[in-house]
């Protein structure tokens, strides 16, 4: 049986350096079509630029490669609050730039990215670098930022296709988790 070929669009958000990363994944296949980083860091201390190009940025990476989800690490609470809230700032405007472009958005904690690509939960970051380039059969190795959007994507790939076979699934379209 031949499934409908989809574009997902995998981001590891952050407040300096956003990772973006695009795979096709059909018949239980990923293939890579493209990934990068977009860095904010030229304008320090100026959250509203910094929002503005994350939201700018990967707006121009759904126009280019029209992927149909969007599949996004979710925020973890870390010792710093305010780290925390900025981090947060971030993955608001890269879910902001999904929703603006009608994508359906897949949430994952870290944990389940790690697991789904590497096997284990706390794999390190250079175990999903290798395993990125590894699955996508990529010729180096990716960015840690890169391959952790990519991991985002293939988790999403791995489990939306388990989850389809029970009509389940944790996303959101609008802005609401539906």
């Amino acid at each position: 049986m031949i499934s409908k070929e989809i574009k997902i669009l995998g981001i590891d958000p952050g407040l300096r350096i956003t990772g973006y990363g695009v795979i096709s994944y059909q018949n239980q296949s990923s293939r890579y079509i493209a990934s990068g980083i977009i860095k904010t860091s030229n304008t320090e201390g100026d959250l509203a630029s910094r929002i503005k190009i994350i939201l700018t940025g990967l707006g121009q990476v759904i126009d280019e490669y029209h992927p149909e989800v969007a599949a996004i690490e979710k925020v973890f609470v870390n010792t710093n609050p305010q780290s925390t809230l900025l981090l947060g700032q971030a993955r608001g405007a890269a879910i902001a730039a999904a929703v603006l472009r009608d994508l359906n958005i897949f949430e994952y904690t870290a944990l389940q990215i790690k697991k789904s690509v590497v096997g284990q939960g706390h794999a390190a970051k250079v175990q999903v670098q290798t395993m990125i380039q590894r699955l996508l059969n990529l010729p180096s190795m990716p960015s840690t930022d890169s391959a952790d959007a990519l991991a985002c994507a293939v988790c999403h790939a791995n489990i939306s296709h388990s989850l389809a076979n029970f009509g389940v699934g944790n996303r959101m379209k609008g802005g609401r988790i539906i």
